[in-house]
């Protein structure tokens, strides 16, 4: 008997909720499936819950068949829950209280996307090293400060694995079927989907402030770089200044010249940017989104918002 037949299957669920992104259930999901193709017979078995047990549809409308939620006892080896769209939505208790009892149950437990989210809001992830997809971090930080997500592809710690989504499944899944198959077998699943360069699990999100903003002055990156972590509590020009290694005109001429922008029209966009997607996910009122995005007041916080947007904050959240 092969070393492939020796395995026993492997009972895999995914728990999707409302308005999932199918890409990252597909970038997790498919890898398996052709798993079991290329062994000539199942060695993962997958299982589709959702919150009550209907179809449950994917944030571009594509329904997927789902069961009811593992109840006690599945025999399930790792379940990941899959999540997108906005955390104010995922209000789901029994979705909780069954990752809670899987895990008691020494189910591995997994998160995708904005799935992390639902984790921590399980005590899932306490003292845990973890990651989410960037978008739904914001959101994460403010709802559970004594969290700390790392901007990785995917982490694995223990019988906790998070992945921020999109694509950076098919990486993550890679290691997996690797850590079980064995890395030969991992390479021919990859190959079956030209996923030919498998990213490493600490390998950014996003592209990198340079690509973002399109400028490559080294002092100038530095001072856009300390923007993206000083919302709460932005840092006056001189002391940007002094972390770029110019003087304040220096510096003014350099946003003008890189990003035909002023310093605080820069900072200001930056902090802004940061409150939209708050508004649109977290559950903070609108003078706490506009004390954590470094705004003296939610009436001055309000007229900075319209200004640049067009819109009020209270309208994004009604979109």
């Amino acid at each position: 008997m092969s070393a492939i037949d020796a395995k026993n299957v492997q009972n895999i669920g995914f728990i999707l909720i409302p308005g999932f992104a199918l890409m990252s259930y597909a970038s997790a999901s498919e890898p398996l499936r052709a798993a079991n193709l290329l062994a000539g017979r199942e060695i993962y078995h997958l299982s589709t819950f959702s919150p009550d047990g209907m179809p449950v549809s994917s944030s571009g409308g594509v329904p997927v068949p789902a069961a009811p939620l593992p109840a006690r006892g599945s025999g399930l080896g790792t379940v990941f829950v899959c999540a997108g769209g906005s955390p104010r939505d995922w209000h789901y208790p029994a979705v909780l209280a069954c990752l809670r009892q899987l895990a008691r149950e020494g189910v591995r437990i997994g998160g995708i996307s904005g799935g992390p989210y639902l984790l921590a809001a399980a005590g899932l992830l306490a003292d845990r090293d973890f990651t989410i997809h960037w978008e739904h971090a914001p959101a994460l930080l403010e709802s559970f400060p004594a969290l700390s997500p790392r901007q990785a592809r995917f982490v694995i710690d223990g019988n906790r694995i998070t992945c921020g989504g999109g694509i950076a499944p098919l990486d993550m899944m890679h290691v997996l079927i690797s850590e079980r198959m064995g890395p030969d077998f991992a390479r021919r699943v990859s190959d079956w989907y030209l996923h030919t360069e498998v990213g490493e699990p600490t390998a950014p999100q996003r592209g990198s402030l340079a690509e973002r903003y399109g400028v490559h002055h080294p002092g100038l990156l530095s001072v856009l770089e300390k923007m993206e972590e000083t919302i709460e509590m932005p840092l006056d020009r001189a002391s940007m200044a002094r972390i770029a290694g110019v003087t304040p005109r220096h510096l003014d001429r350099l946003f003008a010249a890189h990003l035909g922008s002023t310093f605080l029209d820069q900072y200001r966009r930056i902090r802004l940017a940061h409150a939209r997607r708050l508004l649109e996910q977290s559950p903070l009122s609108i003078s706490e989104i506009a004390i954590a995005t470094g705004f003296s007041s939610g009436a001055h916080f309000s007229r900075a918002y319209r200004n640049l947007y067009d819109i009020a904050p209270k309208e994004t959240r009604r979109v």
